[in-house]
């Protein structure tokens, strides 16, 4: 009999790659999915047009009774929550909403998995942004939160819950607390979607300018579909437990879009500096980038690097794509 697997944000970047790789693995696969007035299901429309095992269902996080039902009737042996509001400088606007569905919603979820009589395995897709300004790089696991922005800090209050849930209920509960990683399913609203498609559309032509913020803000990049394998692995091991999922590199925003424009054959020349600083493409000197200060946030996490030892060396997940290679993955498959 198959493995019956549960995906709280299946329409989004990492929901769509874990859908794949678990019908390739031959689970039934349920996914939670907002009503709205529109469809957003780009990223999941092939599997549905393929007859795969795959089946959707209505319920929003703040609705308690509708997920509870559908716990009911799926009964998963495997849950990952993936669902939330994941942008950090939009949670500066928008905090309320941020902490409801973070980290208010991860407690109903909870409650709900610690209520039925076999508690699927629970996975917490937690975030780098909890260590916010750490005091040592790189971050490993035992790295104290402390957070700078509401989604850091709604994902902290989350990743507690789920430490006490393990510890006090016993149930088999993890935390993966995931490092930035990209594909070309990222949103357009993040800094590498935009620049590997503002990137592609220059290249093919158009007389836009690149802007973005702070040039020198680092982060460590990996790749969505190694990143789903790691999140799948955490809940087949026999013990629960908190992993690092990193790359253990780091790049800075102007290294990335540098890749980007590289791959697509322009050169970046560099002058001025803060928010003066601009860059031009070598041959035609004509302006390809430049810094807007609208686009600098209020209070900037510090470098977040993470140590993956752990889950290297227990679960056997290395990345390969990292880094500026994430760049270039993602416009080769972009054009």
């Amino acid at each position: 009999m198959s493995k019956r697997a549960l995906i709280s944000g299946i329409t989004g970047q990492d929901g769509s790659y874990l859908a794949e790789l678990l019908l390739e693995k031959g689970y039934e696969v349920h996914g939670l999915v907002r009503r709205s007035s529109q469809f957003n299901r780009a990223r999941i429309e092939h599997l549905r047009s393929e007859g795969k095992k795959l089946e959707l269902h209505y319920a929003d996080l703040g609705d308690q009774t509708t997920l509870r039902r559908i716990f009911n009737k799926i009964e998963p042996d495997e849950f990952y929550h993936l669902a939330g509001q994941s942008h950090v400088g939009l949670s500066f606007e928008i905090p309320e909403s941020t902490v409801a569905e973070t980290a208010i919603a991860t407690l109903g979820l909870l409650e709900i998995c610690r209520d039925l009589k076999n508690p699927p395995r629970f996975f917490h897709a937690a975030s780098s942004e909890v260590f916010g300004v750490p005091a040592d790089s790189p971050q490993t696991e035992e790295t104290p939160f402390r957070p700078v922005n509401p989604y850091g800090c709604a994902k902290a209050f989350a990743a507690n819950l789920c430490k006490v849930y393990r510890q006090a209920h016993g149930m088999f509960i993890v935390n993966g607390i995931l490092y930035n990683h990209e594909s070309p399913r990222r949103g357009e609203n993040f800094v590498t979607k935009k620049i590997v498609s503002t990137v592609a559309r220059i290249s093919r032509g158009s007389d836009e300018i690149l802007e973005l913020g702070n040039l020198d803000s680092e982060r460590d990049w990996g790749y969505a579909p190694e990143f789903v394998d790691a999140i799948w692995r955490t809940l087949q091991h026999n013990k629960a437990d908190d992993y690092i999922i990193a790359t253990g590199t780091s790049t800075t925003v102007r290294n990335f879009a540098i890749s980007a424009f590289s791959r697509a054959g322009i050169t970046l020349e560099f002058s001025g500096s803060g928010e003066n600083e601009k860059a031009v493409d070598s041959k035609s000197k004509r302006v390809l980038l430049r810094v807007n200060p609208k686009f600098f946030r209020p209070v900037d996490s510090h470098l977040l690097m993470g140590d993956a030892s752990r889950i290297r060396q227990t679960l056997g997940w290395k990345p390969s794509v990292t880094g500026i290679l994430v760049a270039k993955e993602m416009l080769n498959e972009l054009e």
